[in-house]
């Protein structure tokens, strides 16, 4: 049988750690061969392309970020059922969690396919890239079953203390994906419909692997009846995955409007904006990774009431952020053009990438930050927070970017994107203390409560 692993014992940098690289590892290889496919694309198609493939990502961060928001949710709430020992309610969500993940995937598929066109209208996409920009985004949300798949799987395995096989099953996604962007691109010239195609099929490998490895651990067999009787969890499901769900996409709203804006003012800042969240999204992977990490961690440990721990937890894994701030921030700062240079072929495009990443690479910690506290206060059950820092980030990109990009043009992207990464980071943070508080010290007993009052009463 497969093991579990339980984040409740044992030394406390220990066990995140080593729960922490293998899922470093899996993020970083997604995110290198999301860059990798763009590369291919623009090298072996045209700048044109690449902006086609980049101009969707806000849009597929707005579907794919609300499925991976309720994935993530719905992983809360089974990290405490293990942590806590309660195997028969572990199993009854998982299977809950299986059932309301293939409706959301049909809903959303329908959703993005039939409202695609319109949003692209709405971004003021380039009329010399609409066409691409739908090919891509028609075949990857065509797929969005096999992405919800992959991503409740993944959800699921770290849940029970497993980062070790959703990076194995990336690790052989990473090689069918880069293999056959080069097939259908540079053979088949399929062009961006094959890039998005190769996504696809890759992520159908990484299903394949994860579910192999769920379905040998004894702890979640699942039975026809854990699929009964399941209103309850259902519910509970929803309220921790739906606040998350929209917590990204909300955000994504932020970030297409921040798009629309980008592409009014042409195809070049398009391409530019393009490459510069995609480096932005790699450089953050260190820090998003802690935060998953951070999620697991505390969830397992608020099942088992052991908050000292996510306290440690909290200090190891904001050391590993800023350790990636120190690192990748400089990076930005000091070697932009070569960052640039990367991906992009136009000098026009590259000058304006070198004037966004040194922004956001010097606040860069902000994000890093945000991703921890944000994760701890989902882990303790608390997901209405998160949410409400998602509009909060939603309403100072819309704001920074109407008021400061007719005077200063591009660079209101990057004031614009550290505005919102400051502003959720104060909210969560402080969210966290709060809720971290009540949690170790609990309601006052009636005795104090009276004290209380009574010495209240004397100092007036």
């Amino acid at each position: 049988m497969a093991r579990t692993y339980d984040l409740t014992k044992g030394n406390v940098a220990t066990i995140i750690l080593n729960f922490y690289f293998p899922m470093f590892f899996t993020n970083m290889l997604q995110q290198i061969y999301t860059i990798a496919d763009t590369a291919i694309v623009g090298k072996g198609i045209s700048d044109n392309a690449l902006a086609a493939v980049g101009n969707m990502s806000s849009v597929t961060f707005m579907i794919f970020g609300f499925a991976m928001g309720l994935s993530n949710g719905f992983a809360v709430l089974i990290a405490q059922c293990f942590g806590a020992k309660s195997y028969e309610k572990l199993r009854h969500v998982i299977a809950s969690s299986l059932c309301l993940s293939g409706i959301i995937a049909v809903v959303l598929t329908l959703f993005s396919t039939v409202f695609l066109k319109r949003i692209l209208v709405f971004m003021q996409t380039d009329e010399q890239i609409i066409s691409d920009s739908l090919t891509y985004g028609y075949v990857i949300f065509g797929g969005l079953l096999v992405t919800i798949s992959y991503n409740l799987c993944s959800c699921i395995l770290r849940a029970l203390g497993d980062s070790k096989t959703p990076f194995i099953a990336i690790i052989i996604s990473t090689a069918v994906n880069i293999i056959l962007d080069y097939v259908f691109i540079f053979t088949f010239k399929t062009g961006v419909g094959g890039a998005a195609l190769a996504t696809v099929i890759a992520q159908v490998v990484s299903v394949s692997v994860c579910f192999s490895r769920l379905v040998k651990i004894k702890e979640i067999k699942l039975k026809k009846s854990d699929f009964e009787n399941n209103t309850e969890n259902i519910i509970e499901l929803l309220k921790n995955g739906l606040p998350m769900g929209l917590m990204n996409s909300i955000t994504a709203i932020g970030c297409v409007v921040v798009q629309y804006f980008v592409n009014g003012l042409g195809v070049v800042y398009t391409t530019a904006y393009s490459a510069c969240s995609k480096f932005i999204n790699l450089f953050i992977q260190p820090a998003c990774t802690a935060g998953f990490t951070m999620s697991s961690f505390t969830s397992q440990n608020d099942g088992a009431k052991e908050y000292g721990r996510i306290k440690k937890g909290l200090g190891v894994c904001l050391m590993i952020a800023l350790t990636a701030y120190i690192l990748l921030g400089s990076l930005m700062c000091f070697i932009p053009r070569r960052i640039a240079g990367i991906m992009l072929t136009g000098n026009d495009a590259i000058e304006l990438a070198a004037q966004y990443l040194p922004m956001c690479g010097v606040m860069l910690f902000a994000v890093d930050f945000l991703f921890v506290f944000r994760s701890a206060v989902q882990g303790l059950g608390y997901p209405g927070i998160p949410m409400i820092s998602g509009i909060l980030e939603m309403i100072l990109r819309v704001f920074v970017i109407v008021v400061l990009i007719p005077a200063i043009g591009f660079r209101a992207t990057a004031i614009a994107e550290i505005s919102a990464w400051v502003g959720a980071l104060l909210l969560n943070t402080s969210a966290f203390m709060f809720y971290i508080r009540k949690k170790t010290q609990g309601p006052l007993p009636t005795h104090k409560k009276f004290a209380y009052k009574v010495k209240a009463s004397f100092s007036k």
